[in-house]
């Protein structure tokens, strides 16, 4: 059997953790491109981003390898009172991406507790995450951890004619 480990990511992961952080942009930019922006090189970006997320107290960086390769990714912060989407003082699960070899293994469920475990550590009074509405797989994974759906954020394009 296959030795599963989520921990923190350290420098050393920022590579393997943006190429899963990309997989995430062009999967949402190939289903809506109006809406989700896409980058030339936006593994360096992710990289970039990441390397100063990881810094942050507030912010969490996992990374899930399988006998030793580095195989999910997942990204969260405390995030403050924000009155745009009327959360108070909350965690907020941003990402998680497991590569395509690694899936069904229970990657995604391991990195999905341990980011939830890690957020209450912080003082997470609860936990918001938002999963693009064609990803079904995402939603039945946050459901099984009790997650419920509270919003849907819609789109107009105000630069085409209807």
């Amino acid at each position: 059997m296959s030795h599963l480990v989520v921990r923190r990511a350290v420098s050393a992961d920022l590579k393997a953790a943006a190429e899963l952080g990309a997989e995430i942009v062009r999967l949402h930019h190939a289903t809506d491109p109006k809406r989700f922006f896409m980058l030339d090189d936006v593994e360096a970006g992710y990289a970039m981003w990441l390397s100063h997320e990881v810094q942050r107290p507030e912010a969490v960086v996992l990374v899930a390898e399988l006998e030793g390769a580095v195989v999910g990714y997942a990204y969260g912060a405390i995030e403050e009172r924000d009155w745009g989407i009327l959360a108070d003082t909350h965690g907020a699960l941003h990402d998680i991406c497991v590569a395509a070899s690694a899936r069904r293994k229970g990657v995604g469920r391991a990195l999905m507790r341990a980011m939830i475990a890690e957020l209450r550590a912080l003082g997470a009074p609860q936990i918001l995450l938002r999963a693009m509405v064609q990803n079904q797989a995402a939603q039945r994974l946050a459901t099984e951890f009790g997650f419920r759906p509270t919003m849907l954020e819609m789109t107009l394009d105000t630069q085409t004619d209807r």
